[in-house]
């Protein structure tokens, strides 16, 4: 592995969050991959057999239920590590609003009567993505699915007519917000899979469309601060991210149609937020617009996380050992729901990462 996996996890297991040695005026944005978060019913016209009780994964009402309390496990622990729930968590791989609703009322996390912004997709296999958010912290203004289509693009894609019209993949989440009286536009992405070595101008597509959204979203609404997150099914140096959504590494290279990507300079530093054939990669990311990060004095501002001798991150991988394999042929890497077909019980094959901004 290019990453050696015990060297990853115990440095992730020590970074600190500064959000508890903040104000009150300090909100927690984050992205969690909850893996295949399904119910035991069929959605018509959706490929999801495998997880039906007389399925593949004979997915049993206490399968599921052990699921949803894992996923609500995870969120409570990020709470108790920066003593405040996020005002913004944005999900993918989860089958349908229902789920949703039987996650938010889970007893570890019921208290932070999160909200949900969610609309059902193309996806074939009926996974879409979501957002979550404090509604007294977090006032929707709107919100918008975004369809993946390949007009209006310069990008020379590798499937013909016949195969375009046939593509289908999750819609990207738009919800414009206000927090603090601030005007805040939230995209949640997971871009097409890398299965069999392909997507990549696919990804890079799901990019440009987001990125050019947000565009005309700055357009309407001038001085807006706009956050694009996702599994992007891409490492962030990959065009996605740093082509298509404009992510730079550091603020000094944020110019003001550009991002932030904060989790560019943690990937060349070594950490990532899932391992992927024998690799650590960060396909979990989150990018701050430039409003956000050279924002005006006085209004919220994207925050370093860990600070370090000679690098500030402004991101953050959460990483507890209970959500990794402590032994085995996967030692050191996230704990799955199932493992070689098997049900293991775990939690997700990503981590959740997140950002911090402040005033």
């Amino acid at each position: 592995m290019k990453r050696a996996l015990l060297t990853l996890l115990a440095a992730l297991l020590l970074l600190p969050s500064v959000a508890t040695a903040r104000g009150n005026r300090t909100y927690v944005i984050g992205f969690y991959n909850l893996e295949n978060l399904f119910d035991t019913y069929h959605d018509d016209g959706k490929n999801d057999y495998e997880y039906l009780p007389d399925g593949a994964n004979q997915w049993t009402e206490a399968k599921y239920r052990k699921k949803l309390r894992n996923m609500a496990h995870v969120i409570a622990e990020m709470k108790n590590d920066n003593g405040r729930w996020h005002t913004v968590l944005g999900v993918s791989e989860i089958e349908n609003r229902h789920v949703l609703e039987d996650l938010v009322i889970e007893p570890e996390i019921a208290e932070a009567n999160y909200q949900i912004v969610h609309y059902d997709g193309p996806d074939r296999r009926g996974v879409d993505v979501a957002l979550l958010y404090k509604p007294e912290q977090m006032t929707v203004v709107e919100s918008e699915s975004i369809p993946f289509t390949f007009e209006g693009s310069d990008i020379e894609f590798s499937l013909n007519q016949e195969e375009k019209d046939y593509f289908r993949t999750r819609d990207i989440l738009m919800v414009h917000g206000l927090i603090d009286g601030e005007d805040f536009a939230f995209y949640v992405l997971h871009l097409p899979s890398r299965l069999g070595d392909k997507g990549a101008d696919l990804r890079a597509r799901g990019g440009e469309i987001a990125y050019q959204h947000s565009l005309k979203m700055m357009e309407k609404y001038p001085g807006i601060k706009c956050v694009i997150m996702g599994d992007m099914n891409d490492n962030p140096d990959d065009e996605s991210m740093a082509v298509y959504m404009h992510g730079r590494e550091f603020p000094e290279e944020v110019g003001p149609q550009d991002y932030l990507n904060p989790f560019l300079a943690m990937f060349h530093a070594g950490y990532g937020s899932l391992a992927y054939r024998g690799e650590w990669c960060i396909f979990d990311c989150i990018l701050a617009s430039n409003s956000l990060v050279h924002a005006p004095e006085g209004t919220l501002a994207i925050q370093p996380i860990i600070k370090k001798r000679k690098q500030s991150f402004y991101g953050r991988i959460f990483v507890k050992p209970f959500m990794t394999n402590q032994t085995g042929q996967y030692k050191d890497t996230p704990m799955r729901t199932f493992s070689n077909g098997a049900f293991v019980g775990g939690y997700s094959d990503h981590y959740p990462t997140y950002i911090i901004v402040s005033k």
